[in-house]
């Protein structure tokens, strides 16, 4: 145990040391009011207001769940995020054009904007970036801008809409812009424990409680921490035990390697925000952990070197469940 132990720590330190190199911007966006100091764990809870444009908010709105932007006109940004659904389509694998297959599960759009990088392996380092991407992608939408633009710029109210607030109109780069400040807008504030943060000690149960100080024991907090409770640094999927050994491996298990081609990026990934983890299943990168104690289960072993007892699985449960925030005023389900 002592062992496991110190492999956690080595592998969280280094891992920290990879987010520090890896990115020189601010992690938070500068246009959302952010916490800081707030504790010693550095979790923040989630900013109730924001000075995002709403012109923007709104247009991005509507390009969010177009169609259009798909080469048939059947995919829409909207159709593996679902405001709805979490943020997310609750499928291992998200369905594109013409019924193709990804091979990641989509995670979920909600409190995106505190993301350090946008994707699984990390490969788009702004949401402005990852919403381009999946324009291009064959298996999603199958397009590309000069197909989009024709299709927008044939809209009167698109034309009109875009020419008041971008001086040159209807662009690849502003449909981008507007995309991404909605998406930075899908804030989910108000959970249980935002209020508990804010100090509401009756906010959270005693189970909650009790549940938040043994994430905390035992390790848990090393990788989900900040405002987004995670989306803020590299780890290996696998730390204490080889998760994918004896496993057929796809492309999408080799994570960040994908990207960098570096052998100790295999394996690595973003780690995901744990913000309304209770209403975005299924989990993990493939989509293969389909309840919260399943997922639970599995960072125990895999990341803590811990059998995890039913009591410690209720009890962590429990306070992740806390984490479920509010779009609209109203609850996420």
């Amino acid at each position: 145990m002592i062992v496991g132990l110190l492999v956690v720590l080595a592998t969280v330190y280094l891992a920290s040391n990879r987010q520090m190199h890896d990115t020189s911007k601010e992690i938070l966006p500068a246009s959302v009011e952010v916490f800081k100091g707030f504790n010693a764990e550095q979790i923040q809870p989630l900013p109730s207001e924001s000075n995002l444009p709403e012109d923007k908010i709104t247009l991005g709105n509507l390009l969010f769940h177009d169609p259009r932007l798909s080469q048939d006109n059947t995919i829409s940004c909207a159709s593996c995020h679902d405001l709805s659904k979490g943020g997310t389509d609750r499928s291992p694998s998200s369905v594109g054009m013409g019924g193709s297959v990804g091979n990641v599960n989509a995670p979920t759009v909600f409190n995106s904007g505190f993301n350090f990088v946008q994707f699984w392996d990390g490969r788009a380092g702004t949401l402005e970036e990852q919403a381009s991407g999946p324009v291009h992608n064959p298996i999603e939408m199958g397009s590309n801008w000069n197909e989009v633009l024709l299709k927008l710029r044939a809209d009167d109210k698109y034309q009109l809409t875009f020419g008041q607030i971008y001086s040159d109109g209807i662009t690849s780069e502003n449909i981008v812009d507007a995309i991404a400040t909605f998406e930075r807008s899908l804030v989910t504030p108000n959970s249980a424990f935002d209020r508990f943060l804010l100090g509401d000690d009756s906010a959270l149960t005693q189970e909650q409680q009790e549940g938040f100080q043994r994430f905390k024991d035992y390790g848990c907090i090393s990788c989900h921490q900040g405002i987004n409770m995670g989306g803020n640094m590299f780890q290996r999927f696998g730390v204490v035990e080889g998760y994918f050994e004896g496993k057929t491996l796809t492309k999408a298990d080799l994570g960040r390697f994908n990207v960098t081609g570096l052998e100790e990026d295999m394996h690595v990934f973003k780690v995901p925000s744990l913000r309304n983890i209770a209403v975005t299943a299924p989990y993990l990168h493939n989509g293969s952990a389909k309840t919260l104690n399943d997922v639970i289960i599995i960072m125990g072993r895999y990341q803590l070197g811990r059998k995890l007892s039913t009591e410690d699985l209720k009890l962590i449960k429990s306070f992740l469940q806390s984490l479920t925030g509010e779009w609209q005023g109203k609850t996420l389900q």
